[in-house]
Protein backbone atom coordinates (compact mmCIF):
# COMPACT_ATOMS: atom_id res chain seq x y z
CA UNK A 1 0.00 0.00 0.00
CA UNK A 2 1.94 3.21 -0.91
CA UNK A 3 0.83 5.31 1.55
CA UNK A 4 2.08 2.67 3.89
CA UNK A 5 5.40 2.06 1.89
CA UNK A 6 6.07 5.38 2.47
CA UNK A 7 6.05 5.73 6.01
CA UNK A 8 8.09 2.55 6.20
CA UNK A 9 10.69 4.17 3.86
CA UNK A 10 10.89 7.31 5.86
CA UNK A 11 11.46 5.35 9.21
CA UNK A 12 13.95 3.15 7.43
CA UNK A 13 15.74 6.45 6.60
CA UNK A 14 15.65 7.81 9.94
CA UNK A 15 15.59 4.73 11.44
CA UNK A 16 17.54 2.14 9.99
CA UNK A 17 16.82 -1.90 10.10
CA UNK A 18 14.45 -1.09 12.99
CA UNK A 19 11.58 -2.45 10.66
CA UNK A 20 13.38 -5.44 9.79
CA UNK A 21 14.60 -6.55 12.97
CA UNK A 22 11.03 -6.13 14.04
CA UNK A 23 9.78 -8.46 11.40
CA UNK A 24 11.95 -11.32 12.83
CA UNK A 25 9.36 -11.46 15.71
CA UNK A 26 5.88 -12.85 15.27
CA UNK A 27 2.77 -9.86 16.29
CA UNK A 28 2.10 -12.12 19.35
CA UNK A 29 5.88 -11.81 20.80
CA UNK A 30 6.00 -7.89 20.15
CA UNK A 31 2.66 -7.46 21.95
CA UNK A 32 3.49 -9.46 25.09
CA UNK A 33 4.87 -8.50 27.79
CA UNK A 34 8.48 -8.04 27.88
CA UNK A 35 8.77 -7.61 24.24
CA UNK A 36 11.87 -6.93 22.12
CA UNK A 37 10.30 -4.20 20.61
CA UNK A 38 11.21 -1.15 23.11
CA UNK A 39 14.94 -2.82 23.38
CA UNK A 40 14.96 -3.27 19.90
CA UNK A 41 13.66 1.02 19.51
CA UNK A 42 16.35 1.69 21.84
CA UNK A 43 19.33 0.14 19.91
CA UNK A 44 18.71 1.90 16.58
CA UNK A 45 18.55 5.25 18.15
CA UNK A 46 14.62 5.90 18.52
CA UNK A 47 14.72 7.79 21.69
CA UNK A 48 16.51 10.67 19.49
CA UNK A 49 13.99 10.76 16.99
CA UNK A 50 12.57 14.25 16.98
CA UNK A 51 15.38 16.19 19.38
CA UNK A 52 16.68 18.65 16.38
CA UNK A 53 20.28 18.36 14.92
CA UNK A 54 21.32 21.13 17.15
CA UNK A 55 21.03 19.02 20.15
CA UNK A 56 22.61 15.63 18.52
CA UNK A 57 19.58 14.00 18.16
CA UNK A 58 18.19 12.80 14.32
CA UNK A 59 16.28 15.99 13.89
CA UNK A 60 12.93 14.42 12.23
CA UNK A 61 10.27 16.63 11.60
CA UNK A 62 6.00 16.59 12.61
CA UNK A 63 5.46 15.26 9.28
CA UNK A 64 7.93 12.42 9.49
CA UNK A 65 7.65 11.59 13.33
CA UNK A 66 3.89 10.97 12.23
CA UNK A 67 4.95 8.82 9.43
CA UNK A 68 7.67 7.19 11.43
CA UNK A 69 5.03 6.36 13.91
CA UNK A 70 2.56 4.92 11.81
CA UNK A 71 5.17 2.41 10.37
CA UNK A 72 5.59 1.34 13.54
CA UNK A 73 2.60 0.71 14.47
CA UNK A 74 1.84 -1.01 11.74
CA UNK A 75 4.36 -3.77 12.75
CA UNK A 76 4.24 -3.45 16.54
CA UNK A 77 0.86 -1.28 17.83
CA UNK A 78 2.27 -1.47 21.72
CA UNK A 79 5.94 0.22 20.54
CA UNK A 80 4.13 2.90 18.74
CA UNK A 81 1.71 3.12 21.55
CA UNK A 82 4.83 3.50 24.63
CA UNK A 83 7.21 5.46 22.46
CA UNK A 84 4.82 8.31 21.71
CA UNK A 85 4.98 8.94 25.57
CA UNK A 86 8.53 9.30 24.67
CA UNK A 87 8.32 11.28 21.92
CA UNK A 88 6.04 13.68 22.96
CA UNK A 89 7.97 14.33 26.05
CA UNK A 90 11.65 15.38 24.69
CA UNK A 91 9.69 17.24 21.52
CA UNK A 92 8.16 19.46 24.04
CA UNK A 93 11.01 20.14 26.11
CA UNK A 94 13.63 20.47 23.46
CA UNK A 95 10.78 22.87 21.65
CA UNK A 96 11.64 25.02 24.28
CA UNK A 97 15.51 23.80 24.85
CA UNK A 98 16.54 27.91 25.04
CA UNK A 99 14.03 28.79 27.89
CA UNK A 100 14.88 25.69 30.24
CA UNK A 101 18.24 26.05 29.45
CA UNK A 102 18.30 29.32 31.38
CA UNK A 103 15.54 28.41 34.00
CA UNK A 104 17.94 26.17 36.09
CA UNK A 105 16.37 22.90 34.78
CA UNK A 106 18.82 19.97 34.67
CA UNK A 107 20.47 20.05 31.20
CA UNK A 108 22.65 17.30 32.15
CA UNK A 109 19.60 14.98 32.20
CA UNK A 110 18.35 16.25 28.51
CA UNK A 111 21.30 15.75 27.12
CA UNK A 112 21.63 12.28 28.68
CA UNK A 113 18.40 11.63 26.67
CA UNK A 114 20.68 11.69 23.30
CA UNK A 115 24.06 10.91 24.00
CA UNK A 116 22.59 7.73 26.05
CA UNK A 117 19.89 6.56 24.06
CA UNK A 118 17.50 7.06 27.39
CA UNK A 119 13.50 6.67 27.48
CA UNK A 120 11.37 8.72 29.06
CA UNK A 121 8.04 7.91 30.70
CA UNK A 122 5.08 10.70 31.15
CA UNK A 123 3.27 10.64 34.34
CA UNK A 124 0.19 13.09 33.56
CA UNK A 125 -3.27 12.13 34.21
CA UNK A 126 -4.01 10.23 31.76
CA UNK A 127 -6.15 7.09 32.82
CA UNK A 128 -8.13 8.44 36.17
CA UNK A 129 -11.65 8.38 35.63
CA UNK A 130 -13.10 11.39 36.96
CA UNK A 131 -9.66 13.46 36.85
CA UNK A 132 -9.07 16.44 34.78
CA UNK A 133 -5.87 15.93 32.69
CA UNK A 134 -4.39 18.63 33.98
CA UNK A 135 -4.52 17.77 37.48
CA UNK A 136 -1.43 16.62 39.12
CA UNK A 137 -0.44 13.07 39.57
CA UNK A 138 2.29 13.62 42.09
CA UNK A 139 1.89 15.87 45.08
CA UNK A 140 5.01 17.67 46.79
CA UNK A 141 6.29 18.76 50.34
CA UNK A 142 9.16 21.01 51.36
CA UNK A 143 12.30 18.75 52.21
CA UNK A 144 12.64 19.38 56.29
CA UNK A 145 16.35 19.36 54.97
CA UNK A 146 15.92 22.11 52.41
CA UNK A 147 17.37 20.28 49.71
CA UNK A 148 14.26 20.67 47.92
CA UNK A 149 11.03 18.92 47.60
CA UNK A 150 9.51 15.40 48.73
CA UNK A 151 7.28 13.89 45.84
CA UNK A 152 4.59 11.28 46.59
CA UNK A 153 1.99 10.13 44.38
CA UNK A 154 1.64 7.03 41.49
CA UNK A 155 0.45 6.98 37.70
CA UNK A 156 -1.17 4.42 36.06
CA UNK A 157 -1.23 3.38 33.34
CA UNK A 158 2.00 4.78 32.59
CA UNK A 159 3.36 3.66 29.16
CA UNK A 160 7.29 2.54 29.24
CA UNK A 161 7.28 1.28 33.16
CA UNK A 162 10.06 -0.66 32.69
CA UNK A 163 12.36 0.59 30.84
CA UNK A 164 12.62 4.25 30.85
CA UNK A 165 15.22 5.90 32.14
CA UNK A 166 13.50 9.15 32.91
CA UNK A 167 9.88 10.12 34.01
CA UNK A 168 8.25 13.61 33.55
CA UNK A 169 5.26 13.89 35.51
CA UNK A 170 3.03 16.63 37.04
CA UNK A 171 3.03 17.79 40.31
CA UNK A 172 1.36 20.43 43.04
CA UNK A 173 4.28 22.42 44.35
CA UNK A 174 2.74 24.08 48.06
CA UNK A 175 3.49 28.14 48.40
CA UNK A 176 4.15 29.62 51.14
CA UNK A 177 0.33 31.07 51.07
CA UNK A 178 -1.62 27.41 51.23
CA UNK A 179 -2.10 27.22 47.70
CA UNK A 180 -0.24 25.04 45.16
CA UNK A 181 1.41 25.67 41.64
CA UNK A 182 1.02 23.16 39.02
CA UNK A 183 5.15 21.89 37.85
CA UNK A 184 6.86 19.36 35.70
CA UNK A 185 9.55 16.80 37.36
CA UNK A 186 12.07 15.13 35.64
CA UNK A 187 13.35 12.04 37.73
CA UNK A 188 15.76 9.79 36.99
CA UNK A 189 13.96 5.72 37.07
CA UNK A 190 17.07 4.90 39.46
CA UNK A 191 15.60 8.01 41.97
CA UNK A 192 15.25 6.43 45.82
CA UNK A 193 11.63 5.56 46.18
CA UNK A 194 11.09 5.38 42.47
CA UNK A 195 9.15 1.33 41.90
CA UNK A 196 6.87 -0.08 39.61
CA UNK A 197 4.23 -2.71 40.06
CA UNK A 198 2.09 -4.48 38.19
CA UNK A 199 -1.33 -2.57 36.90
CA UNK A 200 -1.96 -3.40 32.87
CA UNK A 201 -4.16 -6.67 32.69
CA UNK A 202 -5.23 -6.43 29.00
CA UNK A 203 -3.80 -8.69 26.66
CA UNK A 204 -4.47 -5.65 24.33
CA UNK A 205 -1.09 -3.62 23.54
CA UNK A 206 0.61 -5.49 26.39
CA UNK A 207 3.92 -4.77 25.44
CA UNK A 208 3.34 -1.04 26.16
CA UNK A 209 4.54 -1.37 29.78
CA UNK A 210 1.67 0.42 31.39
CA UNK A 211 1.94 -0.48 34.37
CA UNK A 212 2.18 1.75 37.74
CA UNK A 213 5.21 3.72 38.22
CA UNK A 214 4.95 4.99 41.84
CA UNK A 215 7.35 7.88 43.93
CA UNK A 216 7.20 7.48 47.78
CA UNK A 217 9.05 10.20 49.52
CA UNK A 218 11.38 11.02 46.16
CA UNK A 219 13.72 13.76 46.47
CA UNK A 220 13.57 16.25 43.90
CA UNK A 221 15.70 19.71 43.79
CA UNK A 222 14.44 22.61 41.88
CA UNK A 223 16.72 22.16 39.14
CA UNK A 224 14.46 19.28 38.38
CA UNK A 225 11.29 21.02 38.21
CA UNK A 226 9.67 23.48 35.52
CA UNK A 227 6.95 25.47 36.44
CA UNK A 228 3.77 26.09 34.41
CA UNK A 229 0.42 28.23 34.81
CA UNK A 230 -3.16 28.20 33.73
CA UNK A 231 -3.97 31.68 31.94
CA UNK A 232 -7.23 33.32 33.27
CA UNK A 233 -9.80 31.46 31.37
CA UNK A 234 -8.06 27.69 32.01
CA UNK A 235 -5.91 27.96 28.79
CA UNK A 236 -2.79 26.01 28.87
CA UNK A 237 1.04 27.63 29.23
CA UNK A 238 3.32 27.36 26.80
CA UNK A 239 5.01 23.67 27.84
CA UNK A 240 1.85 22.30 28.23
CA UNK A 241 0.45 23.29 25.03
CA UNK A 242 3.21 22.14 22.92
CA UNK A 243 3.00 18.57 24.65
CA UNK A 244 -0.90 18.13 24.53
CA UNK A 245 -0.74 19.26 20.46
CA UNK A 246 2.60 16.26 20.07
CA UNK A 247 0.39 13.98 22.13
CA UNK A 248 -2.42 14.22 19.86
CA UNK A 249 -0.82 13.57 16.82
CA UNK A 250 1.14 11.15 17.47
CA UNK A 251 -1.09 8.99 19.65
CA UNK A 252 -3.34 9.43 16.69
CA UNK A 253 -1.09 8.25 14.10
CA UNK A 254 -0.18 5.42 16.33
CA UNK A 255 -4.06 3.85 16.08
CA UNK A 256 -3.61 4.89 12.29
CA UNK A 257 -1.07 2.83 11.57
CA UNK A 258 -2.65 -0.19 13.02
CA UNK A 259 -5.50 0.51 10.80
CA UNK A 260 -3.00 0.56 8.32
CA UNK A 261 -1.80 -2.94 8.73
CA UNK A 262 -5.70 -4.32 8.19
CA UNK A 263 -6.25 -2.31 5.06
CA UNK A 264 -2.88 -3.31 3.65
CA UNK A 265 -4.08 -6.86 4.05
CA UNK A 266 -7.66 -6.15 2.10
CA UNK A 267 -5.47 -4.76 -0.94
CA UNK A 268 -2.67 -7.06 -0.50
CA UNK A 269 -5.36 -10.12 -0.99
CA UNK A 270 -7.12 -8.37 -3.10
CA UNK A 271 -10.20 -8.59 -0.69
CA UNK A 272 -13.85 -7.15 -1.72
CA UNK A 273 -14.56 -4.96 -4.86
CA UNK A 274 -12.54 -2.61 -6.49
CA UNK A 275 -14.69 0.00 -5.37
CA UNK A 276 -14.88 -1.07 -1.70
CA UNK A 277 -11.02 -1.03 -1.95
CA UNK A 278 -11.17 2.36 -2.82
CA UNK A 279 -13.52 3.44 0.04
CA UNK A 280 -11.57 1.80 2.46
CA UNK A 281 -8.26 3.46 1.75
CA UNK A 282 -10.13 7.05 1.09
CA UNK A 283 -11.28 6.23 4.63
CA UNK A 284 -8.11 5.70 6.34
CA UNK A 285 -6.09 8.27 4.28
CA UNK A 286 -8.65 10.96 5.59
CA UNK A 287 -6.77 10.42 9.11
CA UNK A 288 -3.61 10.82 7.56
CA UNK A 289 -4.15 14.08 5.97
CA UNK A 290 -5.82 15.32 9.05
CA UNK A 291 -2.74 14.46 11.15
CA UNK A 292 -0.35 15.30 8.49
CA UNK A 293 -2.08 19.22 8.52
CA UNK A 294 -1.60 19.50 12.49
CA UNK A 295 2.31 18.05 11.75
CA UNK A 296 2.43 21.02 9.30
CA UNK A 297 0.91 23.44 11.45
CA UNK A 298 3.70 22.45 14.36
CA UNK A 299 6.55 22.79 11.75
CA UNK A 300 5.26 26.49 10.74
CA UNK A 301 5.35 27.23 14.32
CA UNK A 302 1.73 27.48 15.30
CA UNK A 303 1.43 25.97 18.36
CA UNK A 304 -1.02 28.28 20.67
CA UNK A 305 -4.44 27.99 21.86
CA UNK A 306 -6.14 28.03 18.91
CA UNK A 307 -3.65 25.24 17.31
CA UNK A 308 -3.87 23.22 19.90
CA UNK A 309 -8.11 23.35 19.48
CA UNK A 310 -7.25 22.33 15.61
CA UNK A 311 -5.36 19.18 17.01
CA UNK A 312 -8.09 18.14 18.75
CA UNK A 313 -10.65 18.11 16.02
CA UNK A 314 -8.06 17.00 13.48
CA UNK A 315 -7.56 13.70 16.39
CA UNK A 316 -11.63 13.19 16.81
CA UNK A 317 -11.90 13.34 12.59
CA UNK A 318 -9.29 10.79 12.58
CA UNK A 319 -10.67 8.55 15.20
CA UNK A 320 -14.03 8.22 13.42
CA UNK A 321 -11.82 7.64 10.09
CA UNK A 322 -9.93 4.79 11.73
CA UNK A 323 -13.05 2.83 13.18
CA UNK A 324 -14.87 3.32 10.11
CA UNK A 325 -11.52 1.89 8.55
CA UNK A 326 -11.18 -1.29 10.47
CA UNK A 327 -14.76 -1.91 10.42
CA UNK A 328 -14.99 -2.04 6.77
CA UNK A 329 -11.47 -4.32 6.86
CA UNK A 330 -12.36 -6.63 9.18
CA UNK A 331 -15.35 -7.15 6.99
CA UNK A 332 -13.94 -7.23 3.56
CA UNK A 333 -11.02 -9.75 5.09
CA UNK A 334 -13.74 -11.89 5.93
CA UNK A 335 -14.36 -14.96 8.69
CA UNK A 336 -11.41 -17.26 7.86
CA UNK A 337 -9.01 -14.28 7.72
CA UNK A 338 -9.93 -13.70 11.32
CA UNK A 339 -9.91 -17.21 12.27
CA UNK A 340 -6.88 -18.78 10.77
CA UNK A 341 -4.99 -15.74 12.57
CA UNK A 342 -5.00 -14.12 15.60
CA UNK A 343 -3.50 -10.85 14.24
CA UNK A 344 -6.82 -10.04 12.21
CA UNK A 345 -8.81 -9.84 16.20
CA UNK A 346 -5.70 -8.51 17.84
CA UNK A 347 -5.32 -5.37 15.22
CA UNK A 348 -9.12 -5.04 15.70
CA UNK A 349 -8.92 -4.83 19.40
CA UNK A 350 -6.14 -2.56 19.61
CA UNK A 351 -7.18 -0.21 17.22
CA UNK A 352 -10.15 1.10 19.65
CA UNK A 353 -7.41 2.67 22.10
CA UNK A 354 -7.72 5.78 21.04
CA UNK A 355 -10.72 6.57 22.17
CA UNK A 356 -9.59 5.87 25.50
CA UNK A 357 -6.78 8.46 25.44
CA UNK A 358 -7.57 12.19 27.23
CA UNK A 359 -9.38 14.53 26.78
CA UNK A 360 -12.85 12.47 26.05
CA UNK A 361 -15.08 13.74 23.23
CA UNK A 362 -17.61 14.16 26.06
CA UNK A 363 -15.20 16.61 28.08
CA UNK A 364 -14.12 18.54 25.20
CA UNK A 365 -17.54 19.48 24.11
CA UNK A 366 -18.42 22.49 26.48
CA UNK A 367 -14.94 24.30 26.20
CA UNK A 368 -14.47 23.30 22.42
CA UNK A 369 -18.29 24.85 21.54
CA UNK A 370 -17.11 28.19 24.04
CA UNK A 371 -13.91 28.11 21.74
CA UNK A 372 -15.79 28.34 18.64
CA UNK A 373 -17.71 31.41 20.21
CA UNK A 374 -14.41 33.50 21.15
CA UNK A 375 -13.00 32.49 24.20
CA UNK A 376 -9.56 30.50 25.02
CA UNK A 377 -9.74 26.49 24.76
CA UNK A 378 -9.99 25.47 28.26
CA UNK A 379 -8.54 22.29 29.35
CA UNK A 380 -9.08 22.22 33.42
Amino acid sequence: MRALDAARETCERYLPGLLGALAKHPLTDLERPESPAIELFRSHGGPGLVIPKTYSGLGAGPVEAVEVTRALAAASPSLAVATTMHHFSVATLFSLADSLQSSGVEWALLEGIVEQNLLVASGFAEGRPGRGILEPTMNARLDEGGKGYRINGAKKPCSLSSSMDLLTASVALPRPDGTSEMAVLLVPRQTEGVSIHPFWSSWALAGAESDEIRLTDVLVDEQQVMRTELGDSGELDQLQTVGFIWFEMLISASYLGIASALAERVTTAGRGSVSERAELVTRLETAALLLEGVARMIQDGETGNAALAKSLVARYGAQDAIGDTVRKAVELLGGMAFISSGDVGYLSAASNGLSFHPPSRSSFAEPFVEHIGGKPLRMT
